[in-house]
């Protein structure tokens, strides 16, 4: 029968795609990505945000050189000059590439095969955390999301856990539920939803105390005055502790390790072997 009416609901993608069953599509949207992450033992993440934006050191010192010869030519072309400032402030901040790729590695050899890194499996900072527990074997998570203009995942997630969601809801939903650290290296506007929304969940209580990383104080005070909201009572004084900064890799570890042995949750069961092969590599 060719009445679209008449076909199986579960087999009409066009009544699937109506507002009528957008409750459905959250539904799939959430179970789809809980049931992979089960199979694969997935109990635990250091879920980490960032720029699509941060460069590798390597990259950006080729893009810098180009910018420099291209304003060299044509100096008077202000988006040249404009080309060129990006440039520089592009490979200043690429630093931080290696570092959310040293903090995958860290995490890689802690030890626990259900502890993954988990960032939203895109390029830039999040290809750098990745990549990091790529290069050591270990689990890797990337929650990607649909959008106009096509982000397309790295290549450093593991097959199985490079996910797909619609609504950025659900995928802020698989953000949390496993974290037991969020780690923001410097990033934009997607960085910043993604921060605020977790600080908003432990600062009303909505989900329980993790730890909180900025990766480069330098770039996040500038980016948010949490002292200026704490001192017009935007936000209560003892708010600013919900977080803290680091410079390293090794710093956000050894903080991350340090706050879960203070409160006495659960980070990673380590696997002999490979804790002490990770601890000769740290030179512990």
């Amino acid at each position: 029968m060719e009445d679209p009416a008449y076909a199986e609901a579960d087999r009409d993608i066009a009544y699937l795609h109506t507002d009528t069953a957008r409750g459905v599509r959250l539904q799939l949207d959430y179970l789809k990505a809980e049931q992979l992450l089960s199979d694969h033992g997935i109990e635990r993440c250091i879920v980490v945000f960032g720029s699509t934006r941060l460069r590798e050191p390597e990259t950006a010192r080729c893009e810098l050189a180009a910018a420099q010869r291209a304003a060299a030519a044509l100096p008077e072309d202000a988006h040249r000059v404009q080309a060129l400032h990006l440039a520089e402030q592009r490979l200043a901040l690429s630093c931080y590439y290696e570092v959310g790729r040293e903090l995958g590695r860290l995490v890689g050899t802690a030890g626990d095969p259900h502890l993954a890194v988990m960032t939203g499996g895109g390029p830039g900072g999040m290809e750098a955390a990745n990549r990091g527990a790529f290069d050591v074997g270990a689990y890797t998570v990337g929650l990607n999301i649909t959008l106009p203009h096509e982000q397309y995942p790295n290549p450093y997630v593991t097959p199985g856990l490079c996910l797909q969601f619609h609504y950025f809801a659900m995928r802020k939903l698989h953000f949390m539920k496993r974290a037991v650290a969020l780690v923001a290296l410097p990033g934009g506007f997607g960085t910043l939803d993604e921060l605020f929304g977790a600080l908003t969940l432990i600062q009303t209580r909505k989900v329980a105390p993790l730890p909180v990383v900025l990766v480069g104080e330098g770039y996040w005070r500038k980016v948010v005055d949490i002292d200026f909201l704490a001192d017009v009572g935007s936000i209560d004084a003892e708010d600013r502790e919900l977080f803290w900064y680091a410079e390293t890799a090794t710093e956000i570890w050894d903080g991350i390790c340090t706050w879960h042995e203070r409160n006495g949750t659960l980070l990673c069961r380590r696997d002999d072997k490979i804790s002490r092969e990770a601890d000769e590599t740290r030179g512990v």
